[in-house]
C-alpha cells in the first residue's frame, strides 16, 4: 500500500469513528439530518456517500437516489416524491442528487419548461425553510470538478466494464454543456443559499482529498455530537470453541477459491 493510500485510510478510519459518534448523537437526541450531494456527472457523489456510510449502522441512515419521475409522479407536486424520503427522528438521510435536478440537469437537457424552472426556483427556499423550521438539519454540498478531470473519469468508466453502468445517456449528452451547467449551478447557489439551508462547494478534482475535506466539514456543521463509541469487553468462552456443525440435509456451496 502506497504511503498516501495508507494515510488516507488512516484518516478515513478516524473520521468514520466520528461519524459513528454523530449517528449516536442523532439517535440519542432524536435529531434529523439531511445532506444533499449535488455536482456534475462523475464528480464523486456516490463514492463520497459510500465513504461516509460504510462503517455506519445500516439502521441509522438511508441513501436516496431517485430515478426520473414515472408517469404518475410527473403529475404530482414537484417536491412530493422527495417528501416521503425525509428523515425521521434519529435518522441520517443522504440524497445522491435531489430536487435540484430541476435547477441544473432538467433545464440544461431540456427536460423542463422555463415556467417550471422559474416556479421551482421561487418555491425551493420556502420549501426548505419549512423543513428546517420543523427541526431538520439540512446541509447542501456541490462537488466541483474541472472539465479535464471529468473527461478523464468518463474515459476510465468507458474502459471499465464494471463502471460502464455509471455512464447514462444523459451523462454522455451533458458533456457538451459544461459551461451551461456551471452557469445554472451559480444561479441555484445564489438564489437558494440561506442561513438555514446553506450551500458549500468542495473541490473534488482529487476525490480522496475531497472526501476528507467534506466529511470533516460535515462533522463541524452539526451541533455538539461528542458521542464516544462504548468499549465492549467480551466474556471468556466456557469450554473449547466449537466447530460449525450443520445438518446433513444442508446443501454446501463448493469451495472454488
Amino acid at each position: 500500500m502506497a504511503k498516501t493510500d495508507k494515510r488516507y485510510r488512516n484518516i478515513m478510519e478516524e473520521l468514520q469513528v466520528e461519524l459513528a459518534g454523530l449517528h449516536r448523537w442523532l439517535k440519542r437526541n432524536g435529531k434529523r439530518l439531511m445532506v444533499i450531494f449535488e455536482g456534475r456527472d462523475a464528480a464523486g457523489k456516490g463514492g463520497t456517500i459510500k465513504a461516509i456510510t460504510e462503517s455506519m449502522d445500516t439502521r441509522g441512515y438511508r441513501v436516496v437516489a431517485l430515478a426520473k419521475p414515472d408517469e404518475r409522479e410527473a403529475t404530482q407536486w414537484y417536491f412530493q416524491r422527495y417528501v416521503e424520503h425525509l428523515p425521521s427522528a434519529g435518522e441520517f438521510v443522504l440524497f445522491d442528487r435531489s430536487w435540484y435536478n430541476r435547477a441544473v440537469v432538467e433545464p440544461a437537457m431540456g427536460f423542463c419548461s422555463k415556467e417550471e424552472y422559474d416556479a421551482f426556483m421561487q418555491a425551493v427556499p420556502a420549501f426548505e425553510k419549512l423543513l428546517t423550521d420543523d427541526g431538520i438539519i439540512l446541509i447542501k454540498y456541490w462537488l466541483a470538478v474541472d472539465q479535464e478531470e471529468q473527461e478523464q473519469r468518463f474515459s476510465d468508466r468507458a474502459k471499465d466494464p464494471l463502471k460502464r453502468w455509471k455512464l447514462s445517456p444523459v451523462d454522455l449528452a451533458s458533456r457538451g454543456k459544461y459551461a451551461e451547467i456551471g452557469h445554472l449551478r451559480d444561479t441555484l447557489i445564489e438564489r437558494t443559499h440561506s442561513p438555514n439551508a446553506p450551500w458549500f462547494v468542495v473541490d473534488f478534482n482529487d476525490q480522496k482529498r475531497g472526501r476528507i475535506n467534506l466529511i470533516r466539514h460535515l462533522l463541524e456543521q452539526i451541533p455538539r455530537h461528542d458521542e464516544t463509541v462504548p468499549a465492549i469487553k467480551l466474556a471468556k468462552l466456557k469450554g473449547k470453541p466449537k466447530r460449525e456443525k450443520v445438518t446433513d440435509k444442508a446443501l454446501w456451496v463448493p469451495s472454488t477459491f
